[in-house]
């Protein structure tokens, strides 16, 4: 009995492996349940069949019991390359981080330390600062940043650019649990705090403009207009959304990559290993070095879905300040955020959003911040992807000198 089960256990698994890939593929609401419930119970059943079943019983001929020896041989060195392929560490190749000229830091109450820069004002101060939020969760700024939002300083505006908690320059957080939308807030409010500004605008780019907008709901006297580039959705997430069509006169198109692509290339056995063991325990099987040395390489190969002419970006090569763990667990966590929508209804702050004619997110997502802020202005670049003032960086920053100088 034990040698029947042993086999067609081994050829359930077998089907079920293989099936369950070719579900995902397709993706079909079946593939969960094929590959997290029906191979594992078959795999199992297999082992225990051929570790347990008495080879030298009745039953058994010479050559069965040879070729369940030899099979036992083969699957005991293949758990051993199995495992040494889920735990043994590995590099990508993400050079350091490199420091910003004129880093500073703040230690906020919220027990993050947060890197930043600050441009300051150039002639007569604006009354209100500008506080840049990069997209990610877990990513940062860099020089072409700095660069492209310098000249906003000479129109008065002193303009911070800080790296969230988890990515970038600023600390990583010890248990990983607390990197959730609602931390990043509170820094928010926190660093709002220590600049002293009675008003600030905040501009945000992807998931920094779901940041802007989290903080916006429950800190509304403190914002004096938005500014979001290539918005994200705003959490919790309305599925629904995603499959709004863009007004034809909009003439979006979609972008020439897609994250998916990138994510497929990208993956191992470890790296879902890592982010199992993450998203379900909080446990965190790689150093956050090794983490990010991933996240890494892994932005690397999606940052050619966020523009419209990929040989803007040059050779695929690792980004540096990636936060791998600060990305999964503030995704993940997205979903118990508390609804931000009814708090802004009626509100009356401006609202400038800047949206690639190539940008991969979907439109409904853009909509929905129309919607929420009706005293707003969209603007539309063309050729522009996701990464809108990388690509554009003169007609990006026409549109908010434009923006910011409206009186209101």
């Amino acid at each position: 009995m034990g040698k029947k089960i042993a086999i067609i256990a081994g050829l359930l698994a077998m089907a079920t492996g293989f099936g369950g890939r070719l579900l995902a593929r397709v993706h079909s609401p079946l593939a969960d349940f094929v590959r997290l419930l029906c191979f594992p119970v078959c795999t199992t059943v297999f082992l225990l069949a051929l570790f347990l079943t008495r080879t030298r019983r009745s039953g058994f001929n010479q050559t069965t019991g040879i070729l369940f020896r030899y099979t036992r041989i083969a699957v005991l060195l293949g758990i051993a390359f199995f495992l040494i392929a889920v735990f043994w560490p590995r590099s990508y190749g993400t050079p350091p981080v490199a420091m910003r000229p004129g880093t500073r830091y703040w230690n906020l109450p919220t027990g993050s330390r947060i890197a930043y820069t600050l441009i300051p004002a150039k002639g007569i101060r604006k009354p209100y600062p500008i506080i840049c939020l990069h997209g990610g969760p877990g990513g940062g700024f860099g020089d072409g940043s700095i660069r492209v939002l310098t000249p906003l300083a000479a129109d008065g505006y002193d303009i911070y650019l800080y790296d969230q908690v988890g990515g970038g320059l600023s600390a990583r957080l010890t248990d990983i649990r607390a990197y959730t939308p609602e931390r990043h807030k509170r820094d928010l409010e926190a660093i709002v705090q220590k600049i002293g500004a009675s008003k600030v605008i905040l501009m945000g780019h992807s998931w920094g403009a779901i940041l802007a907008v989290l903080y916006t709901a429950d800190n509304p006297d403190r914002v004096d207009r938005l500014i979001v580039t290539g918005p994200g959705s705003i959490v919790p997430i309305r599925p629904g959304l995603a499959s709004e069509r863009a007004p034809d006169s909009l003439h979006l198109k979609q972008p020439y990559y897609t994250n998916q692509q990138g994510n497929e290339q990208a993956a191992n056995i470890r790296s879902k290993t890592m982010a199992f063991f993450a998203t379900q325990f909080g446990w965190k099987i790689a150093s956050d070095r090794e983490a990010d040395d991933f996240a890494g390489y892994l932005t690397g190969l999606t940052e050619r879905s966020t523009y419209a002419d990929t040989s803007k970006i040059g050779p695929v090569r690792p980004v540096p300040g990636a936060g791998y763990y600060c990305a999964v667990m503030t995704m993940l966590s997205q979903s118990r955020t508390p609804d931000p929508r009814p708090r802004l209804r009626n509100n009356r702050i401006p609202l400038l959003e800047i949206r690639g004619q190539y940008d991969n997110q979907p439109w409904g997502y853009a909509q929905e911040y129309l919607d929420l802020f009706p005293d707003h202005r969209l603007v539309i670049l063309a050729n522009a992807g996701h990464s809108i003032s990388a690509e554009q960086p003169a007609a990006f920053l026409s549109a908010v000198t434009d923006f910011l100088g409206k009186r209101r």
